[in-house]
């Protein structure tokens, strides 16, 4: 719920969209919030907010899905629900409107957003995506009502959140005792999970990398090929959200890394790839992993760049593999300026 320029820039759109696409039984479409002019033009000539595909209004989808990658973006939400003709609480939604989900960092805090969407896909969405989509198709043909639809896939999947089925331990203004455990949610119908616990990819090199992804047809943010090399942290650096949502550590072969790049390059042309990961440099073979990069793509002027560097011994290999004919940057957080307010946050550091 961006703009196309920071919503294409997004890997997660780029593996769940050729998730749903190696798929012949689904259509995956994209659609993104509009700028405020093409909005007003929207509402003045009465278009709905439609994908970019087929062009089709998003009150036509089975399902509509949202990635919440910070909170900023949540009200955008709204704003692509009116557009595109689907009533803004998940209460007011009958049989003939789509399912609305959402998953992302902020799926891991779901209440702000729960009076508007359906269902949380709470973790990793590589696997339960599908399992959701087929699930709510399997409903349907079944002929139950909406809300039997959603209870029934609240107990019998995994890694799923209903908010209409749960109730959150606070009111209005303040939050009050709760007999929950550790104030999580209280489900209202029987035989629904009180802990829900996380998707996990357990095998990354089991799940394709997207190596056929969407070319943007206008400049965006990071518009270079990405390749998801490592998920999870191996430190526990107290202010970071992403070292406790993306647990454990799981690392992808240095093979697939590479045939990924490999085939991503010939279906983009793109001459700059980014190595992603929460602490790259945390890798445990990328001495082994830019010597293999830089003798595949050197020769064909792409860069490799490294985002997400922790000081420590790796770095010392850094300088002389990602010296290129293009350019070369490094981009180092310390977070603090001293010693020990770094011990105090959990980043060892000196």
């Amino acid at each position: 719920p961006d703009a196309y320029s920071i919503g294409m820039s997004h890997h997660g759109l780029q593996v769940l969209y050729a998730v749903m696409n190696r798929r012949d039984d689904w259509a995956c479409e994209r659609a993104f919030a509009p700028w405020p002019d093409m909005e007003q033009l929207l509402r003045r000539e009465g278009l709905p907010l439609y994908s970019l595909e087929t062009c089709t209004p998003l009150n036509r989808f089975d399902v509509v899905g949202f990635t919440l990658q910070y909170e900023m973006c949540c009200t955008n939400v709204l704003t692509m629900l009116d557009l595109g003709g689907i009533p803004l609480r998940s209460v007011d939604r009958t049989e003939s409107h789509p399912l609305i989900i959402a998953g992302g960092p902020c799926a891991s805090s779901p209440e702000p957003m729960s009076p508007f969407i359906d269902l949380f896909v709470i973790g990793d969405g590589e696997e339960m995506l599908p399992r959701v989509c087929d699930a709510w198709l399997e409903q349907k043909r079944l002929g139950r009502s909406r809300e039997e639809s959603l209870a029934a896939m609240a107990a019998e999947l995994p890694h799923v959140y209903v908010p209409r089925f749960y109730e959150p331990p606070f009111h209005e203004p303040a939050f009050h005792e709760s007999p929950s455990p550790s104030g999580r949610p209280r489900p209202t119908r029987p035989g629904l999970p009180e802990l829900i616990e996380p998707a996990v990819v357990e095998d990354l090199d089991a799940v394709p990398l997207p190596d056929r992804p969407i070319v943007p047809n206008v400049e965006v943010v990071q518009d270079r090929i990405a390749i998801e090399i490592m998920r999870g942290c191996p430190w526990r650096c107290r202010f970071c959200q992403s070292s406790k949502i993306k647990r454990p550590v799981r690392i992808r072969r240095v093979e697939t890394i590479v045939e990924a790049a490999r085939r991503s390059y010939r279906n983009t042309g793109c001459n700059e790839m980014s190595l992603l990961s929460l602490s790259t440099s945390d890798y445990p073979r990328l001495k082994e992993l830019l010597h293999a990069l830089q003798a595949e793509f050197r020769p064909l002027g792409v860069s490799v760049a490294v985002p997400s560097l922790r000081v420590n011994e790796q770095l010392q290999v850094l300088g002389e593999l990602l010296n290129t004919d293009r350019h070369g940057g490094l981009t180092l957080a310390p977070e603090a300026a001293r010693d020990a307010m770094r011990r105090r946050i959990g980043k060892e550091i000196t």
